[in-house]
């Protein structure tokens, strides 16, 4: 048990952490509720664009490279991470996932190239050795898909120059404020996107041909626009638990030092007391 000087002390440090945890989460509940917004209202536009492309994938032969399997030689990792901690296991989680799924299915790493958005991610795989080949550092609370659109185009653009045979995506979809789920979704190839056929009829012009040329590229930038909605949505719940979580803590540990801090004092006084009893009985 520490002085009483030395206990208070701590109890006005642990006080003035929980204030500002406190403030974090009220500013990540904030965050949680445009994020939520953002992604929600994308996901119309998602299915949208599915549904047309999926109609014209089914109504024409073209073999388009991006709806076509190929020998799987290299794969592409798309990660998406935070920049910053202090949102529990959001980060790690992740990256965990890719690490042990990169494990499972290449025995070199030279078969595995990574596109990193979010400090995170890229700290962890440039550390280790792999072949971050693009990454995008410092997105905002509520990125656009300007922030993206560059390193999106070269993941789709890569795979379709042949530098790597398929791409999968890897970040933490959102449920609910407390719940979220690590997601792998394939990008490329689209193989599963004329299984989604649309049952409206188009009239293509000038050809289903030209327009897939143009709208599947844009459909799977999208999908790594949309994850990334989803994935700011999670970091926002997972930060503002995270803070919550150490206030309560906070709360709990100055009931327990103040409980401390009393029983010292108590002690204190009574030690006094019996000296001054003490004292006068001497003097008797």
């Amino acid at each position: 048990m520490g002085s009483l000087r030395e206990i208070e002390t701590r109890i006005n440090s642990t006080k003035k952490t929980s204030q500002i945890t406190r403030a974090m989460q009220m500013v990540s509940a904030s965050k949680l509720n445009r994020a939520e917004m953002n992604a929600k209202a994308f996901v119309p536009y998602m299915d949208k664009v599915q549904e047309v492309a999926a109609s014209i994938a089914a109504g024409t032969d073209v073999e388009h490279p991006m709806l076509t399997s190929r020998p799987v030689k290299k794969t592409a990792y798309i990660v998406i991470t935070a920049d910053r901690g202090l949102c529990g296991g959001y980060n790690s989680n992740v990256i965990r996932k890719v690490s042990n799924t990169i494990a499972e299915r290449h025995a070199s790493k030279d078969d595995v190239v990574i596109f990193a958005i979010g400090r995170k991610g890229f700290d962890f795989f440039s550390k280790r050795g792999y072949n971050v080949i693009d990454s995008v550092i410092g997105l905002s609370d509520h990125p656009t898909f300007a922030e993206i659109k560059e390193i999106a185009n070269k993941a789709v653009g890569m795979f379709t120059d042949g530098t790597y045979d398929e791409l999968y995506m890897y970040y933490t979809h959102y449920v609910s404020a407390i719940s979220h789920e690590i997601t792998e979704q394939k990008v490329l190839p689209l193989t599963d996107i004329a299984q989604n056929t649309a049952t409206s009829s188009y009239e293509f012009e000038p050809s289903g041909e030209a327009i897939l040329e143009v709208l599947l590229p844009q459909y799977a930038e999208s999908l790594i626009f949309g994850a990334l909605l989803d994935s700011k949505a999670s970091e926002h719940a997972a930060s503002m638990t995270a803070m919550k979580s150490a206030t309560d803590n906070a709360g709990e540990l100055i009931d327990s030092l103040t409980l401390q801090f009393n029983r010292a004092r108590q002690a204190a006084i009574t030690q006094e007391i019996t000296e001054i009893i003490g004292g006068v009985a001497a003097l008797e």
